[in-house]
């Protein structure tokens, strides 16, 4: 009997139509005799509605202050209306299911509220249940602070979640549905062209979410890659007794013949800082980096030339 860790999007639990169509998903896990548990985001367009509430009762500051901790409690509710919604459901189909918060399991992270990092997960509560026959409905992107206050961890934070649940577990795999089938060669709402991939490593899934591909977050391909987590990325909108294939990632030693080019990936979402003047002498890119990093500012690239 094998753990394995579900994750479903925002898109696959976007009312309760999409919330009875993932539990026929985990009902089919449960039933192959498999110890579940599974991660939720919230409903599609929920954490936008509650960060446009926070933003008409005042922006969170830009540093650490009581406002940021109460945004995270706002936009932190609604991953746990969706995994509450999900363990009824699954209840109403005959098996014991419960609902767990992030400071229940308990998944500690740092203080950085608004795009937290994981600190440690203790999974052996968590692990037993799922052992017992119980089915684990958690709250992605979120976890419980130092400060013993709620702080979650910056949007696409479920699948940051997902893969490091999955990892304190022991889990045999960690299956990530979304609204596409797998991860194609590039985006498929801009080309026809566009095919899908059985098997990716953990190095060119991670380049690709660094660059812009959103199927997975840059984070929960880091914690896939450094605890070997297999991760398949699989859609929700596949019916449940005929799930398509969708796409494994995994270590490259897992994969017979590897592609020159495996992948294209747009990125509209990227801005360039160019700092101009820096004086040549040791220390100085220490101290702009440095800065970046205790403001958690994540740089995907450094180019260096002379300066004016």
């Amino acid at each position: 009997m094998a753990r394995i860790v579900m994750k479903f999007g925002g898109t696959s639990v976007a009312n309760l139509d999409r919330i009875r169509a993932a539990a026929a998903f985990v009902r089919r896990e449960a039933d192959a005799g498999h110890s579940v548990a599974v991660v939720v985001s919230a409903m599609a367009g929920e954490t936008n509605r509650l960060v446009g509430l926070c933003a008409e009762a005042g922006e969170p500051a830009p540093a650490l202050d009581a406002r940021d901790v109460e945004y995270d409690a706002v936009v932190a509710s609604g991953e746990q209306v969706t995994s509450g919604l999900l363990a009824l459901v699954m209840q109403n189909l005959g098996y014991r299911a419960r609902s767990w918060q992030g400071w229940q399991i308990p998944l500690k992270t740092d203080l950085a509220h608004g795009k937290a990092r994981i600190a440690e997960i203790e999974g052996e509560a968590l692990g037993e249940a799922i052992d017992s026959g119980e089915i684990a409905i958690c709250a992605g992107f979120q976890g419980i602070a130092p400060d013993g206050r709620i702080a979650t961890l910056g949007r696409g934070g479920s699948d940051t979640s997902a893969v490091a649940l999955a990892a304190a577990v022991g889990a045999e795999r960690c299956d990530i549905y979304t609204d596409v089938d797998g991860v194609y060669t590039t985006d498929p709402r801009l080309t026809k062209q566009a095919r899908r991939i059985n098997k990716i490593s953990f190095e060119e899934m991670l380049e690709m979410a660094s660059v812009g591909a959103k199927v997975l977050q840059t984070r929960s391909v880091e914690l896939a890659m450094r605890y070997k987590v297999p991760v398949r990325v699989l859609s929700s909108f596949d019916p449940p007794d005929a799930p398509g294939p969708g796409t494994l990632i995994c270590d490259e030693d897992d994969i017979v013949e590897e592609n020159v080019v495996t992948t294209v990936t747009p990125d509209f979402n990227e801005a360039s800082v160019t700092i101009l003047a820096v004086p040549d002498e040791p220390g100085r890119a220490a101290g702009i980096f440095d800065a970046l990093a205790a403001a958690n500012i994540n740089i995907d690239m450094i180019v260096q030339s002379a300066s004016r």
